[in-house]
């Protein structure tokens, strides 16, 4: 099982970073009720976040081609997997946090800002900061759809190929028995996937018209904090 809790302790680092960027500060801002944040905090919380969002993005992927290859082919598991392997997709799902956080933070923050400055959210996210920009702003807004389409979808889609498989090949399994146990080694990272898709899935990708700013704060306090929270609670039940 080395492989699986290699990228079981990646996971855990990146949550503990998720964590980081958002809890503190909002702690902060309900015990001493201080709801300012600096410009250059504002940026590093934005960038941290898209930088840690984006990785966990491409780790869950690369955990579920460990599972694939667990399930579909077991006694290659070993050889596939092997130490080069693995710390090849380790380094690979934290790799494209690094371009998307630094083109995003940055060019979002060489807009002027002017008039309010105050965030319609409880952390620095790209749209409500995006509000505050005095300047014409299309081309940035068609850059993180674009973005984030791909940053979600390609992670998603090698899931889904990932998990199709898996089905496959579980419901060719002749016993009750033998499919329950298949099953049981992938239930874990299914639901943390879930989870953290659904919740990220309807904070970025639901229409204008249904999307208020309180309803995006409650969903974006979902992902950010009730996911990474129930995330070692799952994992340690199964374990």
């Amino acid at each position: 099982h080395q492989p699986m809790f290699l990228f079981l302790r990646n996971l855990s680092i990146l949550e503990i970073g998720f964590n980081l960027v958002i809890v503190p500060q909002r702690l902060g801002t309900l015990l001493a009720q201080d709801t300012t944040i600096s410009f250059p905090g504002c940026a590093t919380q934005m960038y941290f976040f898209f930088f840690f969002g984006v990785s966990e993005c491409f780790l869950l992927a690369t955990m579920a081609y460990d599972r694939y290859v667990a399930i579909c082919n077991p006694l290659h598991y070993p050889v596939i997997m092997n130490q080069r392997t693995r710390a090849k997709l380790a380094v690979a799902s934290w790799f494209p946090g690094f371009p998307v956080a630094t083109v995003q933070t940055t060019w979002l923050f060489s807009f002027p800002f002017c008039g309010t400055n105050k965030v319609n959210h409880f952390f620095c996210d790209s749209p409500p900061v995006l509000r505050l920009v005095c300047a014409d702003t299309a081309l940035f807004e068609i850059y993180a759809i674009i973005g984030t389409i791909l940053v979600v979808m390609i992670p998603c889609l090698l899931i889904l190929c990932s998990y199709s498989h898996i089905a496959a090949t579980i419901l060719k399994i002749p016993s009750t028995k033998g499919k329950h146990k298949a099953f049981s080694t992938c239930s874990s990272h299914l639901l943390v996937v879930s989870v953290f898709y659904v919740s990220s899935g309807l904070t970025y990708f639901r229409p204008k018209a249904n999307n208020s700013p309180e309803s995006k704060k409650l969903l974006s306090l979902s992902y950010t904090v009730v996911t990474p929270m129930l995330n070692p609670i799952v994992y340690c039940m199964k374990t």
